[in-house]
């Protein structure tokens, strides 16, 4: 997979000439055709206007897809701006006021119809941004650039089961959050840690981030790096707890291939609100902390600093078995479960089993 970064053009690019002449770059309506500045004055281009969309997978084409390249992050897909007066703002299609919400989409077209053009049958790229319909043209979205507290660990919770509702299944966070982070921070660590439990729950399990103690660029007009974020760069205790999660989520490939295949067929969201499965229950339509991943285990995410206990609730009509105990509770209760460092709460439904604790075979 490469990253290309931006739909921004910088007045210096090599292209930027031709595009602001063809009026292939988003207008504005006031003033000087500035979109950000972020090294450099930039303005996307207009990814509402399919010859645009084309110029720019020639380019793509060009200097990746000849050779070899298969599998694309689309960053910045929104696009950014400095100031957010969308009434500023002029796209093929209408006003950035009208029509501005579609530009991630056609962004993703762009690259799809350039890849199946080229008789690519399985496409598949990384978006940061989405719209209603994005999933058609292959998008697998990532929530950007959040925060790294457990605030932001419930609001990413909250945004993925939505997403899943309005038809997009393919969904990811930057485990532990982008932008912060310091990997000697004992509250941090159990951050990471939490996040990295849930991750191994979502539809896509993905570890990425910006973290505090990198190293600083000479060149203003260069970004920093970021520190060191690799699974081993938490201390022993983390790394064991995260390789655990990771054999973990190999174990249950099959199952969720399963729900992969479920969502491509049918639109089924991979993770899903309990009402999903339990309608019937009144109970679960206030359970906002708690979801499926798939239709035969709940997942219970600690999402506070400090937890040790929590209280899951278990829909009625259906037995549950705590993955980690054993012990089998009917439907239509809550109970008080332990959730140590190296626990997420699971429960499997009516006798399912699924390989949660068998051991990893060498």
């Amino acid at each position: 997979m490469v990253s290309i970064w931006r739909p921004m053009l910088d007045v210096r690019s090599e292209n930027y000439k031709e595009m602001s002449e063809r009026v292939f770059l988003i207008r504005t309506e006031r003033g000087l055709p500035y979109g950000m500045d972020y090294f450099g004055n930039t303005i996307a281009y207009d990814a509402t206007n399919p010859e645009v969309r084309q110029f720019v997978w020639n380019i793509v084409k060009k200097n990746y897809y000849d050779y070899g390249i298969r599998m694309f992050w689309l960053d910045e897909a929104e696009p950014e701006y400095k100031i957010y007066d969308f009434d500023h703002y002029r796209y093929y299609l209408g006003s950035g006021l009208q029509v501005g919400n579609i530009y991630p989409l056609k962004y993703a077209q762009g690259f799809y119809d350039g890849m199946k053009a080229e008789g690519q049958e399985k496409i598949i790229n990384l978006v940061r941004c989405a719209w209603a319909g994005s999933q058609r043209y292959g998008a697998l979205v990532w929530s950007g650039n959040i925060d790294t507290t457990f605030t932001s660990l419930r609001e990413q919770f909250v945004s993925g089961l939505n997403m899943g509702l309005s038809g997009i299944p393919w969904w990811t966070t930057d485990i532990g959050g982008f932008d912060g982070g310091e990997q000697n921070d004992p509250e941090y660590r159990e951050l990471i840690i939490r996040w990295f439990q849930y991750g191994a729950f979502c539809p896509v399990f993905r570890l990425h981030g910006f973290r505090n103690n990198g190293q600083k660029s000479d060149d203003s007009r260069k970004p920093s790096t970021g520190g060191p974020n690799e699974v081993w760069s938490y201390g022993e205790v983390a790394y064991e707890i995260f390789k655990y999660y990771m054999f973990l989520r190999e174990r249950l490939r099959p199952y969720i291939a399963e729900q992969m295949k479920a969502a491509s067929r049918k639109g089924t969201p991979v993770i899903r609100p309990l009402f999903y499965d339990f309608p019937a229950d009144p109970k679960v339509w206030e359970i906002d902390d708690q979801y499926m991943f798939g239709p035969d285990l709940l997942v219970a995410p600690v999402m506070e600093l400090g937890m040790r206990e929590r209280e899951v609730y278990l829909p009625y009509g259906s037995s549950w078995t705590n993955a980690w105990t054993g012990e089998i509770y009917q439907g239509g209760q809550s109970i008080n479960v332990e959730a140590l460092l190296d626990k997420i709460p699971l429960f499997l439904r009516d006798g399912v089993v699924l390989p949660i604790k068998e051991p990893i075979q060498e």
